[in-house]
């Protein structure tokens, strides 16, 4: 089925026959304009072992007299260029909440940060991704002004709910009402709020909405975006009766969303953002439209599960539970992996695979090792733990007992694993330098998750990096060395075959093979705080003599024929034969 044709029926599903008739001529119009403007590759990006990607704020990196944006970019070229080919600039729009996810206009780069000029840098140097926070806009936008004032088209881009309206079965993802009173030209009106009080859902049963917001999603490809991150994307469609998650509708926009993108940028990759259980997660990929895995939602989904899954790995040192679910995954692996970022931890994604004891270990671990917890309200009405706020570093070393060697081996082990594992990488700017709580962040903003947002001086982190002893710069050093060798090896690409080999229950043992360039690695990481002996598998030593770890450059060689290796406490290898 050609894209126009996949457009026209996904608009039909959302919209009726009717009325998607007369948005699809308004809508190419609004394609064909775009085409012009937009300079951008007409085919398939395809996905290699070198596409890993940096997750940072604008003003992560402040220098006196020195625009945040112009200085991020200073540290990525001098730093991070030969380890990163991708860089994730979280919201960097005007916004009065949530460290920018409350966007009071979609078409401004907050003038604090810099101007589209200091954005399209970037795209010189790396893949370029933005987000799209469609679900919500602030209330301080000009569309929800106009709203309150009655003014049309306006009149109907958000949702209006009686006060009695029976909305019990809907899911909560915040302890905070789902509902707030605004004063209106027509008077108090109920406005369906999912996040906050400042963050104001967008309603879809309106043409004009999805018209805008296909505007600014065109418009950010204009400016250089060649990944688009879609923000919270369960909650976009809401039909009171139901629990307003993962509604059809809601697959629906996103498939026209990427039918769109496959007409005007085949080559921009559409990436979904959902918290929530694995299985629920997975439906984003959508279905497969031809014989090469291809999908016809989301190129890329992220891998929420992966992150508590780690947690429990190192707490309990032992890696079975991890590598059984690694081997259930599904096939393509078009999984956006990470295990920090700018939220928290969420505990979601590990429902079904952790049991209660286990994710009650999880929250506990994260009270004494100073971290925050973040609420939800259940459909019985009990709040209930949802997010773990705390750094991934302080998660896994306790920062009341430092012990400086074994907490960065057991630091850049965890990240080792996200970087075996089959998919895209995702990697937190503060796990670059093993970043610890940030306790006066959290005061400051009353928002748990501002404990692992700190922000840094440009200076400080330059001195910092020039002291080879100093603890950031010893794990700034190793992850970049994993970052370079992980690049230049066919074996990592995001769909070379990924298989789980049960050596030791204390090692995650992963056997990558790209069968295309006949490379084969075995990525061996030590989850526990014991020495442990290991024997390579002898079908993979069958043809060799001679093995070699990638990282180290370390030769081992068949004895008798067997290949034996000793790991040390929260050691990793990656064996090439």
């Amino acid at each position: 089925m050609d894209e126009e044709k996949r457009l026209k029926n996904y608009l039909e599903s959302i919209y009726g026959e009717k009325d998607a008739q007369v948005l699809y001529s308004r809508l190419i119009e609004k394609i064909d304009l775009y085409k012009n403007r937009i300079d951008v590759a007409d085919w398939r990006y395809l996905l290699t072992q070198k596409d890993i990607v940096l997750i940072t704020y604008a003003d992560q990196f402040v220098a006196e007299g020195c625009k945040p944006l112009e200085t991020l970019h200073k540290f990525c070229i001098n730093y991070l260029e030969s380890s990163f080919n991708a860089i994730h600039i979280l919201p960097f729009f005007p916004y009065s909440s949530d460290d920018g996810f409350s966007v009071i206009d979609y078409y401004q780069v907050d003038p604090a940060l810099g101007d589209w000029v200091d954005v399209h840098a970037f795209s010189r140097n790396f893949r370029l991704m933005m987000d799209g926070v469609f679900n919500h806009v602030s209330q301080k936008s000009n569309w929800f002004q106009s709203f309150l004032k009655g003014e049309k088209p306006y009149h109907d881009y958000f949702i209006s709910v009686p006060p009695d309206t029976d909305l019990s079965q809907v899911v909560r993802p915040r302890a905070l009402p789902l509902l707030t009173c605004f004063d209106t030209k027509s008077g108090v009106v109920n406005v369906w709020t999912t996040f906050s009080r400042d963050q104001i859902d967008l309603n879809y049963a309106s043409v004009n909405v999805f018209l805008d917001i296909v505007d600014v999603l065109l418009f950010y490809i204009q400016q250089g975006a060649r990944i688009i991150r879609i923000d919270a994307v369960p909650f976009l469609w809401k039909e009171i009766g139901t629990d307003c998650i993962h509604r059809p509708q809601t697959h629906a926009l996103v498939k026209a969303f990427r039918a769109i993108l496959d007409q005007v940028a085949p080559e921009v990759l559409l990436i979904t953002e959902s918290n929530v259980p694995f299985k629920e997660n997975l439906s984003y990929l959508g279905e497969q439209i031809n014989g090469q895995g291809e999908t016809d939602e989301a190129q890329l989904i992220y891998q929420f599960s992966l992150g508590p899954l780690v947690l429990h790995t190192f707490l309990e040192g032992n890696a079975v539970k991890l590598g059984a679910w690694i081997a259930s995954l599904p096939q393509p692996y078009c999984y956006f992996n990470f295990i920090a970022s700018h939220d928290g931890i969420g505990l979601n994604p590990a429902m079904g695979i952790l049991d209660e004891a286990e994710i009650a270990a999880l929250i506990e671990t994260t009270r004494e090792h100073g971290g925050r917890l973040s609420y939800k309200k259940d459909l019985d009405g009990q709040d209930k733990v949802y997010e773990l706020n705390i750094t991934l570093y302080d998660f896994l070393n306790d920062p009341a007992k430092p012990d400086l060697h074994k907490d960065i081996d057991r630091f850049i082990a965890s990240q080792a694993i996200m970087l075996a594992v089959a998919g895209v990488p995702g990697v937190y700017v503060h796990s670059l330098f093993g970043s610890h709580n940030c306790d006066t962040c959290d005061q400051n903003s009353n928002q748990p998750r501002s404990i692992n947002r700190e922000k840094f001086s440009y200076e400080q982190v330059v001195a910092v990096l020039s002291d080879p002893d100093h603890r950031e710069a010893l794990i700034f050093q190793r992850y970049i060395q994993l970052l370079v060798c992980r690049k230049e090896n066919s074996a990592f690409a995001p769909l070379a075959q990924q298989k789980i080999l049960k050596l030791d229950e204390r090692v995650l043992a992963i056997c990558r093979e790209n069968k295309q360039d006949h490379q084969t690695v075995i990525c061996l990481t030590n989850v526990s705080d014991e020495h442990v002996d290991i024997d390579l598998p002898a079908d993979f030593i069958a043809e060799g003599e001679v093995f070699t770890d990638l990282i180290t450059g370390k030769v081992f060689y068949k004895n008798r024929g067997a290949v034996k290796l000793l790991l040390q406490p929260y050691q990793t290898y990656w064996i090439e034969k």
